[in-house]
């Protein structure tokens, strides 16, 4: 295999073929899979985040898959560290790395030169702190006494990016980078997104959702939820799981646990999609055409040549 090219990333909205168009490829080419959602390097978080099956696990290679336990705080920085980490061993083999994911700015970390300040967890534990002592409203103002710019562009309610921006500020004395640079790759990649029309999206997620009820997703919050899950900083945040909790406790039926799921996930699809526009390199192909496999695979040869 030439060394033209070294990364072939797979990106797309939830439930858009990510996983088995991968899956197929990474057999075509003797490739090897990174994996760049959010959630899915976390231990016990199977069936809430689609993770990849046993059997899917043991066909291909899969990279940053069950990475940490669920209360470590994991920040992009870290993650693009590991996926870096990951993709230079995969390189270094002479093979290739297939990323997939839906996270966009996890998907931008790894992908292109992104300078992202590594986090300070008594920085931000100071201002998450201020945050539950004065409110949303008291800490954005702080932001827009130091960081003006940063707070034009963040809404108060974003609390979370709020302590972020607050906490880079103070850790390098510099404004936080509040809008994203164009793109600049960080490696010889091919860039695949999968396209799907909202309804087929909303129908897809709506029986995915049943699906991952009747697959034990309720017996898997309840195990994490044992475990502290619901006071972690990161792996609380994942779609569904505050739900399915609410379900197990007897606060929400099924029917509505999963209506809510469903909504959630179908809004937070329409974003991926928006972001993944904004990626001019990537070449998007219909999620659900015959010929996918075969296209996507044209693709990657042309590069590979």
């Amino acid at each position: 295999m030439t060394a033209a090219l070294q990364v072939v990333s797979i990106v797309g909205p939830t439930a858009s073929g990510k996983t088995k168009l991968s899956l197929a490829l990474a057999d075509r080419f003797d490739a090897e899979i990174v994996n760049l959602d959010a959630y899915q390097i976390y231990r016990g978080m199977d069936i809430g985040t689609a993770k990849p099956t046993a059997s899917e696990l043991a066909q291909v290679a899969h990279h940053l898959i069950d990475v940490v336990d669920i209360d470590f705080n994991a920040s992009v920085s870290d993650f693009q560290q590991w996926a870096h980490a990951a993709i230079a061993d995969i390189t270094s083999r002479g093979k290739l790395a297939i990323c997939v994911g839906g996270s966009g700015l996890y998907v931008r970390a790894v992908l292109d030169e992104l300078n992202i300040p590594a986090t300070h967890p008594e920085i931000r534990q100071k201002y998450n702190d201020l945050l539950m002592e004065h409110g949303e409203d008291w800490l954005h103002r702080l932001l827009a006494e130091v960081d003006p710019v940063a707070a034009a562009v963040i809404l108060p309610g974003n609390s979370r990016r709020v302590v972020r921006a607050l906490e880079v500020n103070e850790l390098t004395g510099a404004p936080f980078q509040a809008t994203i640079p164009d793109a600049s790759p960080m490696y010889r990649d091919v860039r695949i997104a999968l396209a799907a029309n909202r309804e087929e999206i909303a129908q897809r997620i709506a029986t995915r959702t049943s699906v991952m009820f009747d697959a034990g997703w309720p017996e898997e919050v309840a195990l994490l939820d044992r475990a502290g899950l619901q006071s972690t900083p990161t792996a609380s945040k994942a779609l569904g799981y505050r739900e399915v909790s609410l379900f197990n406790a007897g606060e929400l039926t099924r029917d509505d646990a999963q209506a809510l799921i469903a909504h959630a996930t179908v809004k937070f699809s329409k974003r991926q999609m928006q972001w993944f526009n904004r990626d001019h390199a990537n070449v998007w192909l219909e999620g659900n055409r015959p010929s996918l496999l075969a296209d996507a695979s044209a693709i990657i040869a042309t590069a590979l040549r």
